[in-house]
């Protein structure tokens, strides 16, 4: 069987850790850990209650590949953290592109336009989450369903109203064909290709996560020479020079990223520990110098670089 999934949030490269473990995106660690024991006493050969031979081959394969993984990053607060800030990004972004949004789960579809986001998306989540591992053979079609809700939450969340949203669906059965609308059809989506500053930021984001940060910086650099006062290229070069040990330069990024906007998240999440390294370094004591990429030292701070691994794949 294979454990490949392309609905959802995985469509978009991004492996969704929440969907796995089926909780919702706002999930504290303390349920995260209570909802991994639940899952790994169905799947786990010691406690578990499967007999047969190739469902407890599939159930071992789910665990080590999916399950395991899914807790091992969200269950690390700053590893969290930073998948948390990915997703908003990721829910932002997809909400102002004008690219039709395929959904085959109908309680996707109905959560396009529910009226109580919150309400609906987490007690979907709460009844699937009980039926999700029953049958170890529909399990990769369960999460896939949990990632589209995932996926239109996030988007819902962003743009705070539907109608945007409700204009780019795209209805689909489970056959993928599709079905037709009570209301008259919007005009065909226009697809946008990536600009070659979106081809840049992707670049650099995937040579990030596999804590190539000298490439990462190089396009990051050209990046910038296209659009200077983007806030986000400021926010990801600020981090990989801090990265890299230049922490001024990296408050220089930050700086800028906050001027240009003060909600940048990914700034603000970073610059009290860009302060904190300045005011060690003022005092003359050592600083801890952050990981740098490919020839030196590993990162011992167990949180698996910027991204920790979320992108499943990276767009070229």
């Amino acid at each position: 069987m294979s454990l490949k999934i392309d609905r959802g949030l995985f469509k978009h490269d991004l492996t969704d850790y929440h969907a796995i473990l089926c909780v919702s995106i706002d999930a504290d660690v303390k349920n995260i850990r209570k909802r991994y024991l639940q899952i790994a006493r169905r799947l786990h050969p010691d406690s578990s209650a499967i007999t047969s031979a190739e469902d407890k081959q599939l159930a071992n394969e789910l665990l080590s590949k999916l399950v395991n993984p899914a807790y091992e990053h969200l269950s690390k607060e700053r590893v969290h953290a930073e998948y948390i800030i990915v997703l908003s990004q990721m829910g932002r972004r997809l909400a102002q592109e004008s690219t039709s949004l395929e959904l085959n789960s109908d309680l996707a579809k109905q959560l396009v336009n529910a009226p109580n986001i919150d309400y609906f998306y987490k007690n979907a989540i709460a009844k699937i989450a009980t039926i999700q591992y029953e049958s170890l053979q529909q399990s990769i079609q369960v999460i896939a369903e949990v990632s589209e809700l995932n996926l239109v939450y996030l988007m819902r969340t962003a743009i705070k109203t539907p109608t945007a949203l409700l204009s780019s669906v795209k209805s689909t059965s489970n056959s993928g064909t599709s079905q037709p609308n009570t209301a008259p059809p919007p005009p065909p989506p226009v697809v946008k290709e990536d600009s070659p500053l979106d081809q840049y930021v992707r670049r650099a984001e995937g040579f990030i996560n596999k804590k190539q940060f000298s490439q990462a910086k190089v396009e990051l650099q050209d990046a910038l020479k296209l659009e200077p006062k983007n806030s986000y290229c400021h926010s990801l070069i600020g981090l990989v020079y801090f990265k890299q040990n230049q922490v001024r330069m990296a408050k220089i990024h930050f700086d800028n990223a906050l001027k240009l906007d003060p909600t940048n998240e990914i700034a603000l999440s970073w610059k009290p520990k860009i302060e904190k390294a300045l005011g060690t370094q003022s005092s003359g004591s050592k600083v801890t110098s952050p990981p740098h990429d490919g020839n030196n030292q590993p990162d011992k701070s167990g949180g698996g670089g910027l991204f920790g691994g979320f992108f499943g794949g990276n767009k070229k």
